[in-house]
């Protein structure tokens, strides 16, 4: 995740579809081409706007090397 003013979409702007899930509060942004979600805009628990990026959908990160930190939000 990221503040929403430090992200900048370079191109591919107008092939994203919109969704909400659930309580409506997330923009998921998915490509209307390959259907994949590219990243989420949303708030933080403090109000902030952020944006949720999925690293798969970047250009030369190689998964490998990333840090996981598993999460279960089912027992929030």
């Amino acid at each position: 995740m990221a503040p929403k003013d430090a992200f900048t979409l370079l191109t591919g702007g107008e092939n994203l579809t919109t969704y909400k899930f659930n309580k409506h509060v997330i923009d998921h942004l998915f490509c209307s081409t390959c259907g994949v979600q590219a990243f989420s805009f949303g708030n933080d628990p403090a109000g902030n706007q952020v944006v949720a990026i999925n690293v798969r959908a970047l250009n030369e990160v190689d998964l490998d090397t990333l840090k996981v930190t598993p999460f279960d939000g089912k027992k929030l």
